[in-house]
């Protein structure tokens, strides 16, 4: 299989490109630390609990919540274990589908939530808002909003072999 050419990345694009790699992959890594330090949760574990807080019930199948959360089922159903161990989050059959699994967040799960809320948003404040200032916050959250909407609604490119492409 043939990639086709892309246009190589202005200076500008490379720098945008690089910045925003390493946000990604710093930013998530150090609000989990002050999490697991302070909290005794990981960001994972606070996302789920964040996500069922939300909703109706707070409760939810494990495969939406699975979505939401970005996390895969099967990782999904052992952090949703960890976390029924600690009494924070009950799992319960779905009344409307028998084989349905649901997620519960208890009292206790939206205790500890309210807990780590104030860390979480310090991290958040700190490590993130704090640099964005000088941005414009609705265009800047609709760019890179367009971004993940994109990888999430479709599937990987699919490269066709060059023998069979058509031009464009």
């Amino acid at each position: 299989m043939t990639t086709p050419a892309a246009a190589p990345l202005s200076p500008a694009e490379e720098a945008a490109w690089r910045a925003f790699a390493r946000a990604v992959l710093v930013i998530p890594r150090v609000l989990d630390g002050e999490l697991l330090e302070t909290e005794g949760l990981n960001l994972a574990e606070y996302t789920v609990l964040m996500v069922l807080s939300e909703q109706p019930d707070r409760s939810m199948r494990m495969s939406d919540l699975a979505s939401a959360a970005a996390i895969t089922v099967s990782g999904l159903t052992r952090l949703v274990n960890r976390l029924g161990q600690q009494g924070l989050v009950e799992r319960v059959r779905c009344a409307t589908d028998g084989r349905g699994q649901l997620a519960v967040l208890t009292p206790a799960g939206l205790g500890r939530l309210e807990n780590a809320y104030r860390t979480h948003l310090a991290g958040v404040r700190e490590h993130v808002m704090d640099h964005l200032t000088s941005l414009d916050l609705p265009t800047f959250t609709e760019a890179v909003g367009r971004v993940a909407a994109a990888q999430v609604a479709s599937p990987a490119r699919r490269v066709q072999p060059s023998s069979t492409r058509e031009p464009s």
